[in-house]
């Protein structure tokens, strides 16, 4: 019995499939379950009793039993065959977090489909344990569809393929299960895991020589936000900050922070960084910083390999920013 569970495809190092996917009947594999092969043992002995007894009722409940198995073989078959299967987003996480795929069941028949196991396959799990893994059940209404989010824990940096799912059923009477494979054409970019005690942000941009000394509190350059403090005016409040903070940084009311003199900007230079440091450990911390910069509000530029940024903030600046460090020195295959 293990040689149709080795029907799946050569999956490992292959592109996934483009488009959506028709499941016709060549994808769909279908075999007796345990259940099933234990029934089929009760049909033999009620068939040899009732043989040997030339009981007539005896033999009306084996074919009746019998015809409820064929049925259901059936109908297991039809409750995943002709499923059109297409690809969500993924959106981006750091290494560490779980990334989170979309899928879509889309039911283009007058059939409505039950208990619909989806789930994703180790590509070192053996054929035997195929359908060991859990799974995520979604029912899809005649001409309707239904989506679902797969999890999948992330390592390393870079992008990051859906791997492949086995979609399995065995409704409605459990006799049988039908199943197949696909691999979605989708992807998710996994950024550097942020440093958790990385050092403070290096705040050595070029300076502006105001002629009255530096370091003085004014109203020259702005130099990122603060708490809020009693007597701050009301037009120094960092509005657009307040609605996205953290409220353990700083509380729910932040004020922009200017200082006669300061830096004209943060400039995050991957060279800059000690070559000591191990490569991994410095794009952590470069990521930590522009998360800090972020949450500050600080405009901070951003130098790494070809990758030259300007002095800005905000999500596309960060997400720019942000999958240049995740990409950084990746084989072009892997980026």
């Amino acid at each position: 019995m293990a040689w149709p569970l080795r029907r799946r495809p050569r999956i490992s190092g292959e592109q996934g499939e483009q488009g959506e996917i028709f499941l016709h009947r060549r994808r769909v594999f279908i075999l007796p379950t345990k259940a099933g092969m234990g029934f089929a043992v009760l049909l033999l002995l009620l068939l040899v009793g009732a043989t040997n007894y030339n009981l007539g009722l005896g033999f009306a409940l084996t074919f009746l039993l019998a015809s409820c198995a064929l049925v259901d073989m059936v109908l297991t078959y039809r409750n995943l065959g002709q499923l059109h299967l297409g690809a969500g987003r993924a959106a981006s996480v750091f290494a560490g977090e779980a990334a989170r795929f979309e899928l879509h069941l889309n039911n283009r028949t007058r059939r409505d489909r039950y208990a619909i196991g989806v789930g994703f396959v180790a590509a070192n799990r053996p054929p035997h344990l195929a359908f060991a893994a859990a799974n995520t059940l979604a029912d899809a209404p005649a001409g309707g569809s239904a989506a679902l989010v797969l999890t999948c824990a992330t390592e390393q940096r870079g992008y990051l393929a859906a791997p492949p799912v086995r979609l399995v059923t065995r409704f409605p009477l459990g006799l049988f299960r039908a199943w197949s494979y696909w691999r979605p054409d989708l992807r998710v970019l996994v950024y550097p895991f942020p440093e958790l005690e990385a050092p403070p942000l290096p705040m050595t941009g070029r300076t502006r020589d105001h002629g009255g000394g530096g370091g003085g509190t004014g109203s020259d350059d702005f130099a990122g936000i603060r708490s809020y403090q009693a007597g701050d005016p009301m037009r120094s409040l960092a509005w657009r900050q307040i609605a996205r903070l953290d409220l353990a940084y700083g509380g729910q009311l932040v004020t922009k922070h200017f200082e006669r003199g300061g830096a004209d900007q943060l400039v995050l230079d991957f060279d800059a960084m000690a070559p000591t440091l191990h490569l991994e450990l410095r794009l952590s911390r470069m990521t930590r910083w522009v998360l800090d910069a972020e949450q500050r509000g600080l405009p901070y530029a951003l130098r790494i390999g070809a990758h030259d940024f300007a002095a800005a903030v905000g999500a596309v600046h960060q997400a720019a920013c942000l999958r240049a460090l995740a990409l950084h020195g990746l084989a072009p295959e892997a980026a």
